[in-house]
């Protein structure tokens, strides 16, 4: 979904994550599907992946697949 975004459409959204206190977030979690998200230590070019379980991974998507960096935390 976010590659058919326009730059706008996707400034939008990430203002709105920013904004996000953690609800979202959780609700998400809740219903079983993984979030991602980057914190000020995450790598350049990476995300967290973070499922429904705890378990977190390293992601990147710089060749346009998601593609697994590390294990965080299982």
């Amino acid at each position: 979904m976010l590659d058919k975004m326009t730059p706008e459409q996707e400034r939008h959204f990430e203002s709105q994550l920013e904004q996000d206190d953690g609800t979202e977030m959780r609700r998400v979690l809740r219903a079983g599907v993984p979030v991602y998200y980057t914190r000020d230590d995450t790598p350049p070019g990476c995300v967290i992946k973070e499922y429904p379980g705890g378990r977190k991974e390293l992601v990147d998507f710089s060749t346009g697949d998601e593609r697994l960096v590390s294990l965080l935390t299982a």
